[in-house]
C-alpha cells in the first residue's frame, strides 16, 4: 500500500536521490546525521553567525531533507542549530544587499531540490514543502529564532523550545510584510489573535509566551532539553511509518478543505485499507502480547 497514492493525494515523480554520504562533503553550513532507531538531526551549521540564513543553506537544507524523505531508513527528523541558536533570520549582510532592489530573489539554483513537491499543489512552495515529507518533522528550537526561522518551524510537524529562547518575526521592523505563508499558517497554530500581535508589532516574545499561545508543543529548561525532544522523536520513530505518513497527509489535507464528513468518510476508508497491511496485524499482535511494536520500513 503506498499512502501517497490514496485519494486526494499525487505520488511524486521519483527521482535517484543521492545518499546523505554522497552529499556530507558538500555540506557547509548544514549537518546531518542518522542515528539507529531512524531519527535524524539536521543542524543549521553557521555558528559564528548565529546560523542566520542565507541562500546556500535554504539550498543545502533542502538537498538534505530530499535525502532524508527517500531514505526508508528515516522515520523521524529533528531540526535544530547549531550552538546556542537556532536561526536568527535572514544574514544581516545578505538583506543588506537587497537594499535598493525591485524584487526579491532568495538566489535558489535552478537545480535546487525539491523534497515534499508534487504530493499537492498547495505544498509546492518554500517552506509549506514540509507538509508534503513522508516523515514527520521536529523543529527543536534551541535558542534565538527569527524571520524566516519561525516560518521553518511553523511548517514543521511539531515544535519544542528550550526555556527562555527569544522569538521574532522581525519583518515589521524591517519595513517587509509578513514573510513565507506566515499569514496563513500563524493564525491556524495560535489563532488570529495572537498571530495579529506577533506579526503586526514584530516584537521579540520568549519561548515561554509562544508556548502559552500555541505555537511550541512544549518548553524545556536546557538540561531536559535534548532529552526530551530525542525521546519525542523517538516515539515517532517506534510509531507505523505508513501510519505517520497518512495522518499527516490528512491532517494538512483537511486544513485545507470545510467538509468534516469527508475527513470521517475518508479516514474510515484508509483504516479500512490499512487494516489489511501487515503494519495493522503487527500492531495487534504487539497490543495483546504485551510489547512494543516492531514495524517494517516505510
Amino acid at each position: 500500500m503506498n499512502p501517497e497514492a490514496e485519494d486526494g493525494w499525487r505520488t511524486p515523480s521519483r527521482t535517484t536521490s543521492p545518499t546523505l554520504a554522497a552529499i556530507s562533503p558538500q555540506l557547509k553550513v548544514t549537518r546531518c546525521e542518522i542515528a539507529a532507531n531512524g531519527v535524524a538531526t539536521v543542524w543549521l551549521h553557521r555558528p559564528e553567525r548565529r546560523n542566520s540564513w542565507t541562500a546556500r543553506m535554504n539550498a543545502e537544507y533542502r538537498a538534505v531533507m530530499r535525502v532524508l524523505d527517500a531514505d526508508p531508513a528515516v522515520r523521524a527528523v529533528v531540526v535544530t542549530g547549531t550552538g546556542d541558536s537556532f536561526c536568527v533570520g535572514a544574514d544581516s549582510r545578505a538583506l543588506s544587499g537587497y537594499v535598493g532592489a525591485k524584487s526579491y530573489d532568495p538566489g535558489l539554483p535552478e537545480d535546487a531540490a525539491e523534497p515534499g513537491y508534487g504530493v499537492r499543489d498547495e505544498f509546492d512552495a518554500d517552506m509549506v514543502w514540509h507538509y508534503g515529507l513522508r516523515v514527520p518533522v521536529v523543529a527543536a528550537v534551541n535558542g534565538a529564532c527569527a524571520g524566516v526561522a519561525v516560518a521553518l518551524a511553523a511548517f514543521s510537524d511539531v515544535r519544542f523550545a528550550v526555556s527562555g529562547a527569544k522569538v521574532t518575526a522581525a519583518s515589521p521592523r524591517l519595513g517587509l510584510p509578513s514573510e513565507y505563508g506566515l499569514s496563513w499558517v500563524l493564525p491556524r497554530l495560535m489563532g488570529v489573535t495572537h498571530a495579529t500581535d506577533f506579526l503586526l508589532s514584530g516584537r521579540v516574545v520568549d519561548a515561554d509566551f509562544l508556548a502559552r499561545a500555541g505555537f511550541f508543543n512544549a518548553v524545556y529548561t536546557k538540561d531536559e532539553f535534548h532529552d526530551a525532544v530525542y525521546a519525542y522523536a523517538g516515539q515517532l520513530a517506534a510509531a507505523s511509518p505508513r501510519a505517520v505518513t497518512l495522518a499527516k497527509r490528512q491532517l494538512y489535507t483537511d486544513l485545507l478543505q470545510h467538509d468534516p464528513a469527508l475527513s470521517v468518510r475518508r479516514s474510515k476508508d484508509l483504516t479500512g485499507r490499512m487494516m489489511t497491511t501487515d503494519d495493522y496485524r503487527e500492531g495487534v499482535a504487539a497490543l495483546v502480547e504485551k510489547r512494543a511494536p516492531a514495524f517494517g520500513p516505510a
